[in-house]
């Protein structure tokens, strides 16, 4: 298991919210106003981070671009060179399918993606690599459900990336093997930020196509003020782009530097 992977699971919630109450809880008798300061903040912290409201009011400020009207998609093959889909996990050994599957949101985007190749007749580049080395990849995973439920088939597979940067870098030096230099984006609303800057910063130019968009009306009861599983992992997402998109550009360099 890669490093990153556990200090980034340690460090945003619900993860840092469970060390606050456990630190709380041991300075209780050495610094109880510290401690009662920890207390509280883990709970607010866990409270807001389940709530659909903040979901959505999140989702309002993370997703920046626009859908893709539909009246477009026809003429896509005239703006650009390829449909680049990128993956977004998998579920494991999953008993019903003999093996491991996209993700649901992973499938969610597929979906949308298969949907702008049938209209506008370009062709699919899925990325995606291992799970910490073990096959099959991302990319393969996503191109057997585009051919096997969409009837739609994947011309190239990107399969080496463990990052959206990767994504965007591998892609890249595919792409312009093929001398294509604009794609349609498929990526989740949240996520396309941050994944337009990756492949910008890669001398690819982006046509967004983003999907699952969160920040529209909850409709929940009291409108979104009550809490649930749902919200808190919604708002686990958007806090990995919010920090994604700040941490990003002090990490990575630009192909042109």
């Amino acid at each position: 298991m890669p490093i990153r992977y556990f200090f980034k699971q340690l460090l945003l919630p619900p993860g840092v919210l469970l060390l606050l109450l456990l630190l709380g809880w041991w300075l209780r008798r050495r610094a109880p106003k510290l401690a009662a300061l920890c207390f509280v903040t883990g709970l607010v912290g866990l409270w807001l981070m389940s709530l659909p409201v903040v979901v959505e009011w999140t989702a309002r400020l993370v997703e920046r671009e626009p859908a893709l009207a539909e009246a477009q998609w026809m003429q896509l093959d005239e703006e650009a060179g390829a449909i680049v889909v990128l993956g977004a996990g998998r579920e494991q050994s999953d008993p019903a399918w003999g093996g491991d599957q996209p993700g649901y949101i992973a499938l969610e985007r597929l979906r949308y993606a298969a949907r702008l190749a049938k209209t506008s007749g370009l062709p699919i580049l899925t990325s995606g690599g291992l799970h910490y080395g073990q096959p099959p990849s991302e990319a393969m995973l996503g191109a057997e459900v585009l051919q096997r439920d969409f009837g739609v088939a994947t011309r190239w597979l990107e399969e080496r990336s463990r990052t959206t940067w990767e994504n965007a870098v591998f892609s890249a030096e595919m792409l312009r093997a093929a001398g294509i230099e604009r794609v349609v984006l498929v990526t989740s609303a949240s996520h396309m930020p941050r994944s337009r800057w990756c492949f910008e910063q890669n001398g690819i130019e982006v046509i967004a196509a983003p999907v699952g968009f969160m920040g529209v009306p909850n409709g929940r009861p009291l409108n979104g003020w009550l809490p649930e599983a749902k919200a808190f992992w919604q708002n686990g997402m958007l806090l990995n782009e919010v920090v994604g998109m700040a941490v990003y550009p002090l990490v990575y360099r630009s192909a042109n530097d």
